[in-house]
């Protein structure tokens, strides 16, 4: 008998449960038509409702009716909850990554790996590549993703520079130095399918960083902070010039 009232306890509240994350995303995508709800969940905090949406977090009541933005932090460990919970939704399965539709740079034997998305015409992009070339035994595999609507004419770039007969070369010559290559002929190229994959992936902006545990980084970070991640994953010494 007490199993049974255990189970139709558990039932009931997963029910509720439903029922408020329905409410929530029901509220939250009318009052906010340019939200793209990935996870609704309970919050550490009692009452409160975890929402991940466009890259961040949130969080509401079980109406949506109150909202707050900002880190949740646990006022005991100085633990800061919110990062914790986006790194732990940002983390991407590695091994399943197309990398045959990357462009690989090699740096000396190219012993760790690690993975960008990157847009020949964003700024971000360019500084996070003259990073990069600080970086020794590493290989780099790029994934083009040019974002159409605020670099105009970077998809044509990107096929451009796909089509190279030295797709390495024509990247680092492209983002470092501006020079774009001369498209010799058209190709196919994986633009469209990356563009889709980013999409899924939850990336609304560039560059993104994947290391090979799978931890996402947006934005350029120094040439220091990515060796200390990729020394901590290999156990090695840092190797940053």
């Amino acid at each position: 008998m007490m199993k049974r009232i255990t189970t139709l306890l558990c039932l009931a509240l997963a029910s509720t449960a439903q029922a408020d994350d329905a409410t929530i995303k029901k509220v939250l995508t009318e009052r906010f038509p340019g939200a793209v709800i990935k996870s609704i969940s309970p919050a550490p905090v009692p009452g409160l409702f975890e929402v991940y949406a466009n890259n961040s977090i949130i969080y509401v009541d079980a109406q949506a009716e109150y909202m707050l933005a900002g880190p949740l932090k646990d006022t005991k460990t100085k633990t800061n909850l919110t990062q914790k919970s986006i790194e732990a939704l940002q983390t991407i399965d590695f091994a399943s990554l197309p990398m045959d539709k990357a462009i690989l740079t090699r740096r000396g034997k190219g012993e760790r790996t690690l993975v960008v998305f990157s847009d020949p015409d964003c700024p971000y992009c360019q500084a996070l590549e003259k990073e990069l070339a600080k970086l020794d035994n590493v290989a780099i595999y790029t994934f083009l993703y040019p974002l159409e609507e605020l670099h105009p004419g970077a998809t044509a770039k990107a096929d451009a520079i796909w089509c190279a007969p030295d797709r390495a070369q024509a990247w680092s010559d492209y983002m470092l130095d501006r020079k774009l290559v001369s498209p010799v002929s058209k190709c196919e190229t994986p633009v469209q399918a990356i563009g889709a994959l980013g999409a899924q992936l939850g990336m609304m902006g560039t560059p993104a960083i994947v290391f090979s545990n799978g931890k996402r980084v947006d934005g350029s970070i120094p040439a220091e902070d990515i060796e200390a991640r990729l020394a901590a994953l290999s156990g090695q010494k840092t190797t940053a010039r």
